[in-house]
């Protein structure tokens, strides 16, 4: 069946209905589905980004023509 029909079919039935409890289960679908990204990052991942966060508030920061400079690159 062609997913344009489909989710045609599915408003429908949604404008339709007056049943809280399939509103609310089709809630909790999309929110399922809605997933953030952080959440699948590991933990070192998570801990190198929460450094790097640090790093910057406190200033230990270097330009990109800093380092280019230190790797050698033009």
């Amino acid at each position: 069946m062609d997913i344009q029909l489909e989710k045609k079919e599915l408003i429908k039935l949604l404008q339709e209905t007056e049943n809280p409890s399939i509103i609310k289960s089709i809630q909790k679908i999309f929110q399922k589905d809605q997933k953030d990204w952080w959440d699948d990052l590991s933990n070192s991942a998570k801990e190198g980004i929460k450094e790097g966060i640090e790093d910057i508030k406190n200033g230990r920061v270097h330009s990109y023509e800093e380092v280019k400079k230190e790797l050698g690159w033009k």
